[in-house]
């Protein structure tokens, strides 16, 4: 069986969330299977609990050259070479998540927020079709409205050396949980810094409108041109931004896919934690009875 790897970038403020996640990746992944966490360095002691032979946590800033100077009592850095525009944190996150394909000796990574939970086992071949990893691409998911999706799929053929985007519909890689493979990142990596001429992390980091999961399935479609296999129903999730009492969340849940391995409630939905664990509650019982 093929050896996987959970990366998850949190915060302090997420931690109770990232409990409930940690402790589905140990229900629902195999023993050899370890979460990787990166969080921001004042935010390591709240993390230090997880840490295991099944957990390692990461301060985000050991990802990063030492060029990278940290603004004191931010989570901003500046690249001395190029100090604007500084890297914040919400690129940051995205950041890791490429940089993590250097660090980990894993076939294939599973992404997942740590807004997220695992409902079912997780393994490389979840999202898997004839031994090939998939894609989680949605087709004509980016509309013209998407402003942000558009300029990051701009953004993305630029560094890649591609032509700008067809006008809308494009396709949307954007999830809360996926697999990436290890390898094709770090051929992406190549491919960034032989289009720009500089490391791929100063490239990427320049950027002030990114998406890391754009960038990742505009690879594999626009230059590997590899046609893997698309799952687009790993993950039952939900973006909404208003908080949902118990009833809500649990019919939520009854809407559970067959093939999903995960459930995500946005964190910006404020949630209350007793509707979050119905919710994961009522998955479970969706799962046993499927």
């Amino acid at each position: 069986m093929s050896t996987l790897a959970v990366i998850t970038p949190s915060y302090a403020p997420d931690a109770e969330l990232f409990a409930l996640l940690h402790r589905s990746v140990l229900e629902n992944t195999s023993d050899d299977t370890i979460h990787h966490v990166f969080v921001p360095p004042g935010d390591q002691e709240a993390f230090a609990r997880f840490q295991g032979p099944r957990c390692h946590v990461w301060v985000r800033s050991e990802l990063l050259p030492r060029r990278y100077l940290r603004v004191p009592t931010t989570d901003l850095y500046v690249n001395y070479r190029r100090p604007w525009p500084p890297l914040r944190g919400w690129v940051m996150q995205q950041t890791v998540k490429i940089a993590a394909a250097d660090l980990i000796d894993a076939d294939a990574m599973l992404i997942v927020d740590s807004d997220a939970v695992l409902v079912r086992p997780a393994g490389v071949e979840s999202f898997s079709v004839d031994g090939r990893l998939c894609l989680y691409r949605l087709e004509n998911g980016v509309t013209a409205e998407m402003e942000r999706h558009v300029m990051w799929h701009q953004v993305a053929r630029k560094l890649l050396g591609l032509p700008p985007a067809p006008p809308p519909p494009l396709p949307d890689y954007v999830t809360a949980l996926t697999y990436w493979d290890p390898a094709i990142v770090r051929a992406m990596q190549r491919r960034i810094s032989e289009v720009t001429g500089r490391d791929w992390i100063d490239a990427f980091n320049s950027q002030l409108h990114i998406s890391e999961f754009i960038l990742y399935g505009v690879f594999v479609d626009e230059v590997l041109k590899a046609s893997p296999p698309v799952n687009t129903t790993i993950c039952h999730l939900s973006y909404n931004h208003e908080p949902w009492d118990e009833a809500t969340a649990v019919a939520f849940a009854d809407r559970l896919g067959p093939q999903a391995v995960g459930m995500m409630i946005s964190a910006k939905s404020h949630t209350p934690m007793e509707s979050r664990l119905a919710a994961i509650r009522r998955c479970a019982q969706v799962v046993e009875s499927s």
